[in-house]
């Protein structure tokens, strides 16, 4: 028999997720703090937004904190960066390849 150790996040009584460590059940929590406090802020905007869409706007905004601190600090956003283009001589394998494909 193996026992399993499991960090169960908690709020109001409801279970929000299971962890397999405690960092990440920490890091969570931490989240849904946050975005529990910008759901106060989200609340007092003068635009009309119904409980659902604050609720989830702030759960965004807490998963993102980081890209939002550095906005408002007056950073660019940071983009993903796009998919690394081959280099010259993977493009030059690759036209061997099918050159040999389209001789066989």
């Amino acid at each position: 028999m193996a026992v399993v150790v499991k960090y169960v996040v908690e709020r109001n009584g409801v279970e929000r997720m299971t962890f397999t460590s405690k960092k990440e059940a920490d890091a969570y929590d931490k989240m849904l703090d946050v975005a529990e406090a910008l759901e106060g802020m989200l609340e007092k905007v003068d635009v009309p937004l119904s409980e659902q869409q604050v609720e989830s706007l702030a759960l965004e905004m807490a998963k993102y904190k980081d890209d939002f601190i550095s906005v408002l600090k007056g950073s660019k956003p940071t983009v993903e960066k796009e998919a690394k283009k081959p280099t010259k001589k993977a493009e030059e394998a690759n036209d061997d390849k099918v050159t040999a494909i389209k001789q066989a």
